[in-house]
């Protein structure tokens, strides 16, 4: 495809629906035989290792509700699309990134992308499934936001991958902003162990660690607190806690999704901030979903589950949950630290253009100063402004 575009992979979804058309097996029987394949037991001299347990991977002490709900392997893979494709309406209207990130227990999307990542499900094979659903039905969703359109956002990273040196980076990735973003361990690690002190931020993190999953929505909220949000600190870290935790890891998307999601590459709208705040309220006003991945806050009030820093002590003690002690108070005001990311990102994009892109270490470690100068100078001028008041 590269060759079609001067060379270099296309850098927008659109520019890559046009150059890469339609399939040429997209009109192939469906089928899920692989005629090539040796009959089972069929292994000459080769001798099978047998899967080790979870106790030999380290895993001792894990608990059955700590293990993931999704089961591995082909049949589960077709058992489970099947199950999706089964309603028809529902296929031909999927529209993403439309979806309820709080419904947990049976979320409103396929999850097979963990079965497309170990090779479980053959991405052509999901394809012609959904193109005979589409032949069944008087209207379907398109492209970018249709079924088809998630298997292809995936090949389009897959294209954007390979044509691009230094793709999981951000030095020497010329299509990669470069940030003078924060190397802050601690912020980070509060981060990864979901004690941020925001519970939208710190449910969706327990429930990677525990399940190894989450609704799309939920990542983008994640990944943008933790990067261009709020934490301002490199994407690279929060895709390094991805790949180790997710069980639908792919290089590729991975990797694509936190250029995009951190405003590094493709979306550089740096405005659009997810609030850990109100965005999960709108979808789970009660807080089920807080309250399932963190039990400690289980009996908080609904009016103060999304910030509990803000419940009066009687409501607390009454909760069994002391901010501060039980749960942590939040690591960052939102309200400031949203600001600051934004006027940093701003500047950071301002040197971009400045220098065409060719921005240097030494570039961005004198940006680091003149941010941290200014934000020291605005620290200043706020406490003196209390100090009148």
């Amino acid at each position: 495809m590269s060759e079609k575009n001067g060379g270099r992979p296309p850098l927008s979804y659109q520019s890559f629906l046009k150059l890469a058309g339609q399939p040429s097996w997209a009109s192939s029987p469906l089928s899920t035989t692989i005629s090539w394949l040796p009959p089972v037991g069929d292994v000459g001299s080769c001798e099978i290792s047998k899967v080790p347990t979870t106790e030999e991977l380290g895993y001792a002490d894990a608990g059955q509700d700590e293990l993931t709900p999704f089961k591995g392997g082909e049949s589960e893979a077709l058992k489970r699309l099947r199950e999706s494709l089964s309603d028809k309406e529902w296929v031909a209207s999927f529209e993403k990134p439309k979806g309820d990130p709080s419904v947990f227990l049976k979320p409103a999307t396929t999850v097979l992308s963990p079965y497309l990542k170990f090779g479980c499900l053959s991405s052509r094979y999901f394809y012609q499934c959904l193109q005979d659903v589409y032949k069944n039905v008087k209207r379907h969703t398109s492209p970018p936001v249709s079924l088809v359109g998630q298997l292809l956002w995936r090949d389009f990273f897959y294209t954007v991958a390979f044509g691009t040196p230094n793709f999981d980076q951000m030095t020497g990735n010329r299509i990669c902003k470069q940030i003078p973003w924060n190397s802050n361990d601690e912020l980070l690690v509060a981060w990864r162990e979901a004690r941020t002190g925001y519970p939208w931020i710190d449910a969706i993190m327990v429930q990677l660690q525990k399940w190894g999953w989450m609704h799309h929505l939920a990542r983008h909220c994640v990944a943008c607190f933790l990067t261009r949000g709020d934490l301002f600190i490199h994407w690279e870290k929060g895709r390094d806690v991805f790949e180790r935790l997710l069980i639908d890891a792919d290089w590729a998307i991975n990797n694509g999704n936190w250029l995009w999601l951190s405003c590094s590459s493709f979306f550089y709208q740096y405005n659009r901030i997810y609030s850990p705040i109100s965005f999960g309220k709108k979808y789970d006003p009660n807080g089920n979903y807080i309250r399932h991945f963190l039990p400690i806050l289980k009996d908080m009030p609904k009016e103060y589950i999304y910030e509990p820093w803000t419940a009066p002590l009687s409501i607390q003690i009454k909760a069994n949950c002391i901010i501060g002690k039980d749960y942590p108070k939040p690591v960052v005001s939102h309200d400031s630290a949203s600001k600051d990311c934004r006027r940093k990102l701003s500047e950071a994009y301002a040197l971009n253009q400045k220098l065409n892109g060719q921005v240097g270490e030494a570039d961005l470690k004198n940006l680091r100063r003149k941010l941290e100068e200014d934000q020291n100078q605005e620290s200043t001028k706020r406490q003196k402004q209390k100090l009148v008041g």
